[in-house]
């Protein structure tokens, strides 16, 4: 799996680390922090371990999804996250579960399926469109054609009128799966956290972040941000 999230532009290659520092910058980290502290509270940011990690824990128990969505969500994932040189992909950190978890969550805080019905219908017009052009559920698509559909829900200012509800679906999906990698072991490693440390000598912010900074607020938050491809890369 490539390390940078790929975009038709050389010049718009994102690496997955500079994303997370951005997302702090946009709107969607408010999702993101919710999310978050929801796992917080619920224990949801017990994810399954990574492939080969020896674990006692309890199998996880499905609360949400079927076995048709579990595949369609965990290919999802991977698109937005995939597996890299440095970590596992979004599966592989049990954002699946997370995911599953948590829209068990909200629907039980909120008191109605209605977030879950975003969600889940989100998934069923990824196979509505992909059994449409493609004659596969989405899932079973290739690489190309998923980014295919995906490219039109994953930027809002480019997406036409009548993609408006499921760009609104993927904006949530893709924050909950940032928030689902971050807040598992294998997410914090990759960032990676260095909290809870007694630090000797503190010489101040890195300048590459004061840089990333600083441009985001001469630029307004705009920019090649919104043109890199947020959902990754299965080459």
């Amino acid at each position: 799996m490539a390390d940078s999230i790929s975009s038709n532009n050389a010049n718009d290659n994102l690496s997955r680390r500079n994303l997370f520092h951005i997302i702090g910058a946009v709107p969607a980290a408010a999702a993101v922090a919710s999310g978050a502290a929801a796992a917080e509270a619920h224990g949801a940011h017990n994810h399954a371990p990574a492939s080969g990690a020896a674990s006692n824990a309890t199998p996880y128990k499905r609360q949400t999804f079927d076995d048709h969505q579990w595949k369609t969500v965990s290919v999802l994932c991977d698109l937005i996250i995939p597996a890299d040189d440095r970590s596992g992909s979004a599966t592989q950190a049990g954002v699946v579960e997370f995911l599953d978890d948590w829209l068990a969550f909200r629907t039980d805080q909120d008191g109605n399926q209605d977030f879950q019905a975003e969600i889940l219908g989100g998934l069923m017009w990824l196979d509505r469109e992909s059994n449409r052009l493609f004659q596969k559920d989405f899932a079973d698509a290739s690489p190309d054609n998923q980014k295919q559909i995906l490219d039109r829900i994953a930027y809002p200012e480019k997406a036409a009128p009548a993609d408006h509800l499921w760009v609104r679906f993927f904006s949530q999906f893709r924050s909950l799966t940032v928030s689902g990698f971050f807040s598992s072991k294998m997410g914090v490693e990759d960032l990676p956290y260095l909290g809870n440390r007694a630090v000797a000598e503190w010489k101040g912010c890195d300048p590459k972040v004061w840089a990333i900074i600083a441009d985001r607020m001469k630029n307004g938050y705009k920019g090649s941000v919104v043109e890199a491809k947020p959902w990754g890369s299965a080459s």
